[in-house]
């Protein structure tokens, strides 16, 4: 059994299987956030109209059909409306952690794969070295330079093969990353705006009825003032 060369193989298989592992992930991210993309400032701006007009079964169909982690987080506050400010957050707050482990899925593993690659090949570099030097040891002059030659070309291969896998792999590992902070605090953003949306529509009612409440009592007033008047006129 020649274990530097059956080393060697599998190395370079496993690194295969990680770069097949890297592309999928790759691919499946940038799905999901091209799916995931949603306009919050039309669906905040439609949700204010209808919670403004107490219409709460329409501003939760409007919330329930878009798309978005952003939707389901409005959703989720829109269900709650009845409690307070207070509670209201917290209820935010779950439902954007709730969101937290699907934007983040598997960007470990893209991690993982742009730091074991080049790893495996160095592992792989080390081997077809420890197999240059066996030959070069067990042959004569001009089989040794040959051996050399076909070893360290084979032993480097290895190393390209796990840069090559590392560098994008790593470089799309940043630009997810990036989507998936920004998406996370437009998650916070809209879970915020929802929830001063709900309680700002509640503080104008009473500001409306407070309004109408004062309006009432200065009727009454001038009402109670101008009967004695009328009654002395009469008199």
């Amino acid at each position: 059994m020649n274990f530097p060369n059956e080393a060697g193989g599998v190395i370079l298989g496993l690194q295969v299987v990680l770069g097949f592992v890297g592309l999928l992930v790759m691919v499946e991210r940038m799905v999901f956030f091209q799916h995931a993309r949603s306009n919050v400032a039309d669906l905040l701006l439609g949700v204010a109209n209808h919670v403004r007009k107490k219409a709460y079964a329409e501003a939760l169909h409007e919330a329930s059909r878009a798309r978005g982690p952003e939707a389901r987080v409005i959703h989720s506050v829109l269900m709650r409306h009845h409690l307070d400010r207070t509670n209201l957050r917290e209820v935010a707050q779950e439902a954007g952690q709730l969101e937290v482990p699907r934007i983040e899925r598997n960007m470990r593993i893209l991690l993982g794969v742009a730091m074991l690659a080049p790893m495996l090949g160095m592992f792989g570099t080390i081997v077809g070295l420890i197999e240059v030097f066996m030959k070069v040891g067990a042959s004569d002059a001009k089989v040794a330079q040959v051996a050399l030659a076909n070893g360290m070309f084979q032993s480097l291969v290895s190393t390209a093969v796990g840069l090559a896998l590392a560098i994008p792999s790593y470089l799309v590992y940043l630009y997810l990353y990036g989507k998936a902070q920004g998406m996370i605090h437009r998650l916070e953003r809209a879970g915020i705006e929802s929830v001063n949306i709900v309680c700002d529509s509640r503080e104008h009612d009473r500001i409306v009825s407070f309004r109408e409440g004062v309006e009432q009592q200065a009727q009454s007033k001038s009402t109670e003032k101008g009967k004695p008047k009328a009654e002395n006129k009469e008199s």
